[in-house]
């Protein structure tokens, strides 16, 4: 029996669900608002969600995210009464199960609750039998957990994985996890990173070569697809590869054969691709930069890294756990973190991710190797400053200064004065937010013309709106 949670302020359709949710023997729960929904699901441990989206209280869709952080990970099925493929795109990159407009028949009921059950079953099965290795990936959050889960899932095939984030975010610890928890464990994990391969010589490191095929070529090379036979092939940054390589490379994943320089004949090798990128591969074949069936063939199974800033409590883990290796591999005594350092390193945005905080940490336990806390003073000035600025900001918002004629003068200079760029950015997403908030309350949440007045592409306004966690009402076609 499953438990069934549905949130939705149509007394008809509200029975109709509990109805056909009692004859396939589950239990269902009901709330008519954000508010009553909220409060339910946080008292009761839910597997399925039927989330409407015009609610009295707000737009259902701004629930979505407090529903994928509760322990349970309930599958959630939107449902509206009014079409809107602008709403549609935005549930299912939140990661709803299905969007659906009523009215619905009883055979879709009963349809989508068997299914969206049953994936969530197998889901919990995978999630609670799967140990992991996971060596240096570390943390619990839930963004973490989901790109565990689908290295769980990936791990089991022999399919090419993609893995996507923003630099830093450990695409190649990823990849090594991969490897470790598959068949081909005990074979060999080689790695190319293209961003370093030097252009004229892409082709002999991959595909190796006989002495005497080229000006240098002083002895046979093994290449590195050889080295990969029974293993794993990791490309690293493969948005850098040349396209003149792309199209060798790409019939080396079809066929698995290639040609080492200056053989006559072709060799086989049986490996599995693993590849990473920074960059937007998709973006690059619109600009004809990196193949479009390269791209395909890639993206089989992709993984999308979280960047740091939304890992939540991942940080204050990752933080001493660095630490305590860095302290480790110095041979120096085991540092403590103070509250107040942790408290600044949670301000900071982290554009570098894992790998600035790691050499942040590094630099930090340097510059006074025998003091047996690290204080905010051990930080570099920007991160100091964040930290700064998020206390006074915040202590500004419980008690807000009163205008006085008795103030002196201000001094010429200001202690917490942020950093140029950190400022400019600030500043930019204070004014960001504002025009989104003002495009809504003007279009009244109409999708396409909030496109047609801020001359964005669809994809880019929500984008923009999920940055800044505003979201779109619906309506079904813009004002006349």
């Amino acid at each position: 029996m499953a438990n069934v949670v549905i949130i939705d302020d149509d007394s008809t359709f509200q029975s109709l669900l509990l109805e056909h949710c009692g004859l396939l023997g589950h239990e269902a729960s009901l709330a008519g608002s954000l508010e009553e929904g909220k409060k339910l699901l946080s008292n009761h441990q839910a597997d399925l969600v039927f989330l409407d989206v015009r609610l009295p209280d707000g737009n259902g869709l701004e629930l979505l995210p407090y529903i994928h952080e509760l322990p349970s990970s309930p599958e959630v099925i939107i449902i509206t009464g009014m079409g809107d493929a602008n709403g549609a795109e935005m549930a299912i990159k939140n990661g709803a199960w299905d969007y659906l407009q009523k009215p619905l028949s009883r055979q879709e009921i009963i349809l989508h609750v068997k299914r969206a059950l049953e994936y969530h079953e197998k889901k919990i099965q995978r999630s609670s039998h799967v140990n992991l290795k996971r060596d240096e990936i570390v943390g619990k959050s839930k963004a973490l957990r989901f790109c565990l889960d689908q290295v769980a899932q990936c791990a089991e095939t022999d399919s090419g994985v993609l893995i996507t984030g923003e630099t830093g975010t450990g695409k190649e610890l990823f990849a090594r996890a991969i490897h470790l928890n598959s068949s081909r464990s005990k074979r060999p994990f080689i790695v190319v990173d293209c961003a370093s391969l030097p252009e004229n010589l892409v082709e002999s490191i991959l595909f190796g070569h006989v002495k005497g095929a080229f000006t240098g070529a002083n002895s046979d090379r093994r290449g590195l697809v050889e080295q990969a036979d029974g293993g794993t092939l990791f490309i690293d940054e493969v948005g850098e590869l040349p396209i003149e390589i792309q199209k060798s490379f790409l019939r080396l994943l079809q066929e698995r054969v290639y040609r080492p320089l200056g053989k006559d004949r072709e060799h086989t090798s049986d490996f599995r691709l693993v590849a990473a990128t920074n960059r937007d591969l998709e973006a690059m074949v619109r600009q004809g930069t990196f193949r479009s069936d390269l791209f395909f063939r890639l993206n089989t199974f992709n993984i999308h890294l979280p960047p740091l800033r939304e890992r939540g409590t991942d940080l204050e883990k990752l933080t001493m756990n660095f630490v305590f290796s860095i302290c480790r591999r110095n041979r120096l005594p085991i540092k403590g973190v103070a509250p107040e350092t942790l408290e600044a390193l949670e301000a900071y945005s982290w554009p570098g991710n894992i790998r600035e905080l790691e050499n942040t940490l590094d630099k930090a336990i340097i510059s006074d190797p025998m003091a047996p806390v690290l204080y905010p003073i051990h930080l570099p000035p920007e991160i100091r400053l964040c930290g700064i600025r998020s206390k006074v900001s915040l202590k500004h918002e419980q008690f807000p200064e009163e205008p006085s004629h008795h103030l002196p003068a201000p001094t010429t200079y200001s202690l917490t004065l942020p950093f140029f760029k950190e400022y400019r950015r600030l500043q930019l997403s204070r004014i960001e937010k504002q025009y989104l908030q003002r495009l809504l309350a003007e279009t009244e949440g109409d999708g396409e013309l909030a496109c047609r007045l801020s001359g964005l592409s669809r994809s880019r306004l929500y984008g923009l709106l999920k940055i800044h966690s505003l979201f779109m009402k619906e309506f079904s076609s813009p004002k006349k």
